[in-house]
Parts: structure tokens; C-alpha cells; sequence
């Protein structure tokens, strides 16, 4: 059986968040809270497990507060609790994707120091601890605890950034930070304990793996769809499982924007579709809300901070082009290069603060004199406010193109390119020049001729702003989560001259 809830002065305190859990179990416990296939595991089970599993950890492996314990599991219901028992431990989740090389996982396994390595792979990794499908049977048979740490400054999980090459980095987010960024999605997004959550996209993605577990911290019915699956697979888990939400990367937005045959949107039964990961262009969004789900928002955040804007069906036609309005308990301002706020219709750098931004990296002083500044954390993103407050998204600060001394944001050339007729995707780059510091280099997926382009340019930029290049390519490369590779396409420029 589960513990009771600790009690400080007479009152429920639940600082460790999978306190939750367990009131959840007492409230509800035969209220579903994951759906795996044919598996159903309701909160009684739920809580259960995860003070068996966490109890395990500790007695048998000694394993214990700010021990940092890698979850490399498949995206099942198993990952979900696995990563319950390590909060309600003390312990720190350390994504891992089960995808990865075994190089890809050494180096962060080792980067950050892991007492411990969960795997269904088997890999064999220099770890202190490492614990295989075995780990299930006799964690289920384990006693169970009597007390675990109630501390809400306790880190709880390293939300990595997206990559693995170099030094790996990422902020240690504490259940405090945390249980804020889970209070904004509930206040700004409209997650509640009724809703029934499709969850589709990996559970070492920051995305993915926050709104499962927010959803069964507050009580709500997690449905696990992992990837890969084929759109219309997706379109079917939705509306058999009756979902209600769920969270898309632009990456999957475009393969079901692709779909066929549908007379009404596909996804029109969802209270709401979220994305977040990378940017959607505007024309994008537009055919999202006509041809999946009228009920869209966009999310922009960042894994170090938490959610930042949003831009939701209500927003209308007023906010296009943008990343929406602020979202509860965050602060964001714009700045220029020595700190100083800009008005609105400037451009800058972002920055923002609140109680679900990360104190700062783990173990990394120099990330964070990097991206930490007198209580605000940059997430290296430019962009403005425009007199409504609606917040556009100018591009990475480290991708400006300086040519001649301006400053120019590769979002001012691409919105027009994607504006031309034909062209269907792209991407500008800088490239070193001689005479003006840099030069500018456009990659167009499409089918318009360099004339065309430079003609339908010339009607929305200035001429300095105008690319002295035009690559037409197939495809653009990017990440899973849909962010353009620049690095690669700067390579392939650099290659040829």
C-alpha cells in the first residue's frame, strides 16, 4: 500500500511532486490514468508502483536524494512511472533516447555524471548502476517506504536542449519551477483533471515528457501513442480513444496537413491541439485550424524556462505572424545588446523570468554567465512586441546575418520568400564575404526561378537585404522537431565556394 501523505502543521504538504500521486489514489483510485494499448493502469496501481519502484531504488542500489538516474526506457507506461519513482525519490531524471547511438548516450550518461542507467537495451555502459527489464518484477515485489523527501527546491529533472554533440547542458529544474510550469498550462492552456491526453511524441523531448506527467499530476487520463506512426494512425488513436488534447511537433503537423479524404477536420473533436518545438509559418498555421483542428495553439517555450507565448484560434488574424501573448507567471521583455528594454516595434534579444524558469545549468558556470543575466534568462532568441503585445520572432540571435554593420534576421527575408509563389520552404544563411562581413545565402524548396525570387524580393525588402545567392534544394534539413539545420546548410555553401 501506498503512504499516506506527509503532514507539516496539520496540512497536506505535497513539496515533492509525486506527493500527488498518492492523493490522487485517495481521491480517485479507480480513475484511469494511463492508457497503454489494451493496458489500463488506474491511480490506486499508479501510486502504487511508483512508491514500490522508488523504495527499490533506494534499498537495493542505495540510490537517493540528488542522485542523477538515466531513463532510457521506450515511450510506454512503464517510462512514465519509471520517471514518477525517480522524482519521488529525490533523485534527478536524466532523459535519454532510447534511439540514440551508444556513443550519443555514453556521452551524456558520463557528461553529467549518472549514478544510474534504466534501459530496455541492454547497452553496456559504464555506469555504477544499471538495470534492465529485470528491474520490473522485482521492483513490483519490493516493500514499500515509509518516507520520502518532501523538499520542493530538490532538482528533479535535467531538461535537456535539443542536440547531443559537444558538451551536453542543461538545467536542473526543481519540483518547485516545475509545479509552476504545470499551474501555466493549466491556467493559460486549460488542462484539467476530465481531460484525456494523447500522448505522442517522445518522453525524452521536454514537451512530450512535461504534459504526461503534469497530466497525471493533476489527475487526468494519459493516453501512450509513441511514435513512429503513420498519420492516419494518429487521426484514428484520437478520435477512438476519445482524446481530448494533445501535443504535435511541426514535423507531424505537415505529414497530416498531407492527408487526404477527410471531409471535416480530422482532429475536430479535440478540445485543443498544442505545438511547440520549432517554428510554424504563418501560412501553416492557417491551414492547421481549416484542415486538422479549428481549436490550435501554438507554444513557444524553451526547455530552460518553460513556456514563454502563446498563440491560440482566439488570437484570430490579429496575432498572425506571431508566437502569441505571454503566458501566466512569465515576464518577457526585450532588450538590446547592452540590456537596455527596447519600445515596442524593436527588435532584440528575448528575455524572461518567472517561478518555473531554471535557476540556471547544471553544473555548468559558464552556460550560465552565457545565458543568465541579473535574474533573467536568454534564451537566445531575437524578436519584438508589436503595439498589441503579441511577441514575433525575429530568429536565433547567433543566426543574424551582420552585413555591411545592419543587423538582419533571416526571418525577414524568408517570410517573404514564403510569400512567393511556388516556394513551399526555406531557409537564409550568412556566409563570410571580403567586402561587407557577410553575405547572404538562400536555400528554396519550390519551383521558382532565381528571377522570379528576386522580383517577388525586391517588392517586400530592401535591396541590401536581398540574398546574393539562391540554392534550390529538395528539402531543407532538419531536426525531429522540425528546427532548421543551419550548420548543415552552411556547410554545403562553404563546401562549394
Amino acid at each position: 500500500m501506498y503512504p499516506v501523505l506527509n503532514q507539516r502543521n496539520g496540512q497536506s504538504y505535497m513539496a515533492n511532486l509525486a506527493t500527488l500521486l498518492n492523493h490522487q489514489a485517495l481521491r480517485k483510485p479507480d480513475h484511469t490514468a494511463i492508457i497503454e494499448g489494451e493496458r489500463k493502469v488506474d491511480y490506486r496501481t499508479l501510486a502504487d508502483r511508483v512508491c514500490k519502484w522508488a523504495s527499490y531504488l533506494s534499498f537495493k542500489f542505495g540510490l537517493g536524494v540528488g542522485d542523477v538516474i538515466a531513463v532510457g526506457l521506450r515511450n510506454t507506461a512503464d517510462h512514465v512511472i519509471m520517471n514518477w519513482a525517480v522524482v519521488r525519490l529525490g533523485a534527478i531524471i536524466l532523459p535519454i533516447d532510447h534511439r540514440w547511438t551508444d556513443t550519443e548516450k555514453r556521452d551524456v550518461i558520463e557528461g553529467f555524471g549518472a549514478s544510474a542507467y534504466v534501459t530496455e537495451s541492454g547497452e553496456a555502459l559504464a555506469v555504477p548502476v544499471a538495470l534492465n527489464t529485470e528491474f520490473r518484477e522485482q521492483a513490483d515485489a519490493h516493500p514499500t517506504a515509509e518516507k520520502f523527501p518532501e523538499d520542493e527546491d530538490l532538482p528533479m529533472v535535467l531538461s535537456l536542449s535539443s542536440g547531443t554533440t559537444g558538451s551536453p547542458k542543461g538545467p536542473a529544474v526543481t519540483h518547485r519551477q516545475m509545479r509552476a510550469r504545470w499551474v501555466t498550462q493549466l491556467v493559460s492552456l486549460g488542462f484539467t483533471e476530465r481531460d484525456r491526453y494523447l500522448s505522442a511524441t517522445p518522453l525524452y523531448f521536454g514537451g512530450g515528457r512535461s504534459f504526461t506527467m503534469s497530466a497525471t499530476w493533476l489527475g487526468a487520463t494519459v493516453i501512450m501513442f509513441p511514435p513512429p506512426f503513420a498519420p492516419e494512425e494518429l487521426v484514428s488513436a484520437a478520435a477512438g480513444f476519445e482524446a481530448t488534447i494533445t501535443l504535435l511537433v511541426p514535423t507531424m503537423l505537415r505529414r497530416l496537413l498531407a492527408l487526404e479524404g477527410h471531409v471535416s477536420p480530422p482532429f475536430s473533436g479535440l478540445k485543443s491541439l498544442l505545438s511547440t518545438g520549432a517554428l510554424l509559418h504563418e501560412n501553416e498555421r492557417q491551414s492547421i485550424m481549416e484542415q486538422l483542428c479549428p481549436n490550435f495553439i501554438n507554444y513557444y517555450g524553451s526547455t530552460e524556462g518553460g513556456g514563454i507565448s502563446i498563440l491560440s484560434t482566439e488570437h484570430g488574424d490579429k496575432g498572425s505572424g506571431s508566437v502569441g501573448q505571454v503566458v501566466f507567471g512569465t515576464q518577457v521583455e526585450i532588450v538590446d545588446w547592452a540590456h537596455r528594454p527596447v519600445p515596442s516595434g524593436e527588435t532584440g534579444q528575448i528575455r524572461y523570468r518567472g517561478e518555473g524558469v531554471a535557476s540556471g545549468f547544471y553544473k555548468n558556470a559558464e552556460a550560465d554567465r552565457a545565458a543568465y543575466r541579473d535574474g533573467w534568462f536568454y534564451p537566445g532568441d531575437a524578436g519584438m512586441f508589436d503595439q498589441d503585445g503579441f511577441l514575433h520572432l525575429s530568429g536565433r540571435t547567433k543566426d543574424v546575418i551582420i552585413r555591411g554593420g545592419v543587423n538582419i534576421y533571416p526571418s525577414e527575408v524568408e517570410g517573404p520568400l514564403l510569400s512567393c509563389k511556388g516556394v513551399t520552404d526555406a531557409a537564409v544563411i550568412g556566409i563570410p564575404s571580403h567586402e561587407f562581413g557577410q553575405e547572404i545565402v538562400a536555400f528554396v524548396v519550390g519551383s521558382p526561378d532565381e528571377g522570379a525570387l528576386r522580383r517577388h524580393l525586391s517588392k517586400h525588402i530592401a535591396g541590401y537585404k536581398m540574398p546574393k545567392s539562391f540554392f534550390s534544394v529538395l528539402d531543407l534539413p532538419k531536426s525531429d522537431l522540425g528546427k532548421i539545420n543551419r550548420k548543415e546548410l552552411k556547410k554545403r555553401v562553404l563546401k562549394n565556394l
